[in-house]
């Protein structure tokens, strides 16, 4: 993925209206990188998202809490896709420590995203955010 987080963020704040917020979150999942089809098993599988999410952890280096965790990640649903895309430029390419220190859900209030998600939304959010979690505490204690 290429967009940033600070660009994100940026272009939330730029953003007035919540119609033109959610096509650019859609936007941002059609910029994720392709989750090969393998990829969509089971196992990768989120729970706890109404739509269907696959998130793959890669470790990229270091290890214990210096571990440094890539994902990818897919949905079937558009906006939901771009909740993905956000979560992998919250947490994505950073080491499993940082992860856990990380607060996504002050991001999301941040852009105004808790306010606006559905409750079955907002609980896929949690979902994945919960995931990415596990996989950075495993991570960091190898």
């Amino acid at each position: 993925m290429t967009t940033s987080l600070d660009d994100i963020v940026a272009n939330f704040e730029l953003l007035d209206e919540w119609d033109d917020r959610y096509r650019y979150l859609i936007e941002l999942g059609k910029g994720l990188e392709p989750l090969p089809e393998e990829a969509h098993v089971d196992a990768n599988k989120v729970r706890g998202c109404a739509s269907q999410v696959w998130l793959v952890a890669h470790r990229d280096g270091g290890s214990g809490p210096q571990t440094r965790l890539r994902f990818v990640g897919d949905s079937d649903a558009h906006i939901v896709r771009g909740l993905v895309a956000l979560a992998l430029a919250i947490f994505s390419g950073r080491e499993a420590a940082e992860i856990l220190a990380t607060d996504a859900f002050a991001i999301y209030e941040r852009l105004g995203l808790a306010a606006h998600l559905t409750p079955q939304r907002s609980n896929g959010v949690r979902a994945m955010i919960d995931r990415i979690k596990r996989d950075a505490q495993a991570a960091a204690a190898t």
